[in-house]
């Protein structure tokens, strides 16, 4: 082979081998350009999914029948189970409800078996085992009585005229409830609402004392609209009760747990949320 044979073969091999280099960088970047961005997005996806599980939080609340407060009857499990499951999401946590009989529920959360229990009145007795969260219902107990009595009060003297309605060991406050202890009224008890109101309209009893909004509720939902039209309820209230979601003291974070609920709960009432859900409540007392 000539010299000038052996450069050409030479000068050949060089480019080829030079274009094979060139190309298998070229597939080695593109294949790179591939992968990295996957290879980012997955790398953000793992750190979003840690932050997310970091702050992602759940609490099981416990709650009683108590409609339309709380009840297993309406959509949202009542006003006032909507509100804490709303309160609670504002402050990044979910709360689970269930639904026990009102000692049961007690009991059990007392005991640190539920993170939170709603709802109930505050008695001196109750801060042994809970914290009270700030008041997040105010109930309003009235005298329920028939449109064509003409009914008026001001103090408990006013009623001895009256036979009253009530429920089954059922406390209207200290004043109304030594009275009937003392004998000074007659309450003629029954089981329910329902009962209690068609006592009321066949003038087996004259005033029946409750919550306002517990009341009006049993009426859309057990009566006629004739029957409704017959009954309304007296302005002045019997007693105003504030209620309060409780945080057992048994489970050590439950101090940090109910200053949360109390910020969202704040915020709750400053943005107008807590007065639009109150407003379906009055709502559905005039429809």
């Amino acid at each position: 082979m000539t010299e000038s044979a052996l450069k050409t073969l030479r000068s050949d091999c060089l480019g080829r081998i030079f274009a094979q280099v060139t190309l298998l960088s070229f597939f080695s970047c593109l294949a790179l350009s591939l992968f990295l961005p996957s290879a980012t997005l997955a790398t953000e996806n793992k750190v979003l999914n840690t932050n997310s599980e970091k702050v992602s939080e759940k609490v099981t609340v416990t709650i009683g029948e108590w409609p339309p407060f709380l009840t297993q009857e309406l959509e949202g499990k009542g006003v006032v189970a909507e509100m804490i499951v709303e309160i609670f999401a504002s402050q990044g946590i979910e709360a689970e409800l269930t639904f026990l009989p009102w000692g049961r529920g007690y009991h059990e959360t007392s005991l640190g078996g539920f993170q939170a229990m709603g709802v109930w009145m505050h008695k001196q007795e109750r801060e042994q085992e809970f914290l009270f969260s700030d008041p997040i219902l105010k109930e309003q107990f009235v005298f329920f009585h028939r449109k064509d009595m003409d009914f008026d009060w001001e103090n408990i003297n006013d009623l001895k005229v009256y036979r009253l309605g009530g429920g089954i060991k059922y406390s209207y406050g200290p004043e109304l409830d030594a009275a009937v202890a003392d004998g000074m009224l007659v309450m003629d008890r029954g089981p329910s609402d329902e009962v209690n109101f068609h006592k009321l309209l066949t003038d087996r009893i004259q005033i029946y004392p409750q919550e306002k909004s517990v009341g009006y509720f049993a009426l859309m939902n057990h009566f006629s609209a004739e029957e409704r039209a017959q009954i309304t309820h007296h302005p002045k209230a019997i007693l105003n009760n504030l209620s309060y979601v409780l945080f057992p003291k048994a489970l050590k974070n439950s101090a940090e747990l109910m200053a949360r609920f109390n910020k969202g709960l704040k915020e709750f009432r400053e943005s107008g949320a807590y007065d639009r859900y109150m407003k379906r409540l009055t709502d559905d007392e005039t429809s």
